[in-house]
């Protein structure tokens, strides 16, 4: 079956075109952070604080254009791992399968967000505090995050019924998204957390520093989208391809299962 069109273009249409743009905007995010934006404040802090050994202050450092890159990579991962636990509703509603399969990719997009987030924020750290990681509340949240993230597909390698393993990942998986916004608010919360506050009421940030930082953060959740649509794509295929491998060892292609879903079938009689 044909891919429903959307606005005259086939899903494969948009994946290419969401590549390109998502491209074209990180490019651009670049270009714009290291020739036009003027540096970013450093941590804000009340004088000068001593953290993990070393002295920080509030100062303009070359070390803040990963800014540009960080805090998107770093909000696309809050955002993707949203659909882990949405799509975990909806299988525990639905027990069709599909959406397992959608929760199972959106986490896998999500640990390569939060790979990229741990990295920048490491380098950014190293450069701004002197120290690759500091137990802070921002930084020690998601860092349980990331466990959580790796739980996650601990849990599912563990389980071998497949309708167990769907069911038990779909709870795991809307509980573990609960450290999210945790995470995102932790420094509004806490007001002693040393980390930068961005996203704040009042704005905070110049044209020229705020037009890249959407330019990078529309790209890069552009590029996770794609990234979701191939392996949703590969992973559909790859069920398929089971599915007829146990339809042609049953020797039986018209019952075959087609593991779309684990709802109970309705009994003869039943409208």
């Amino acid at each position: 079956m044909a891919d429903k069109k959307v606005l005259g273009l086939s899903k494969d249409s948009w994946i290419y075109t969401f590549l390109g743009l998502g491209f074209v905007l990180t490019t651009l995010d670049f270009l714009m952070a290291f020739l036009v934006s003027p540096l970013v404040l450093g941590a804000k802090v009340s004088g000068v604080r001593v953290i993990g050994g070393a002295i920080v202050q509030n100062q303009l450092l070359f070390s803040q254009k990963i800014f540009y890159f960080h805090v998107p990579v770093a909000l696309g991962s809050f955002l993707v791992f949203f659909f882990t636990a949405f799509y975990g509703v909806r299988f525990l509603m639905t027990k069709d399968k599909i959406y397992d399969t959608k929760a199972k990719i959106a986490t896998e997009v999500t640990l390569l967000f939060v790979v990229l987030t741990l990295i920048t924020g490491d380098l950014w750290t190293r450069f701004e505090w002197g120290q690759w990681w500091v137990w802070e509340p921002r930084l020690t949240t998601y860092f349980i995050m990331t466990l959580l993230v790796i739980a996650y597909f601990v849990l599912r390698n563990s389980i071998e019924d497949e309708e167990r393993r769907a069911t038990y990942a779909s709870v795991f998986g809307i509980v573990a998204f609960l450290d999210a916004p945790i995470s995102f608010a932790i420094t509004r919360m806490i007001p002693s957390s040393v980390h930068p506050v961005v996203l704040r009421s009042g704005g905070g940030l110049l044209p020229t520093q705020l037009i890249p930082f959407l330019l990078g953060l529309f790209g890069m959740l552009m590029i996770a989208w794609v990234i979701y649509q191939v392996r949703l794509k590969e992973e559909m295929l790859r069920e398929r391809v089971e599915a007829v491998k146990a339809a042609l060892e049953d020797d039986s292609p018209t019952d075959a299962p087609t593991f779309t879903s684990f709802a109970k079938p309705e009994t003869p009689g039943q409208s």
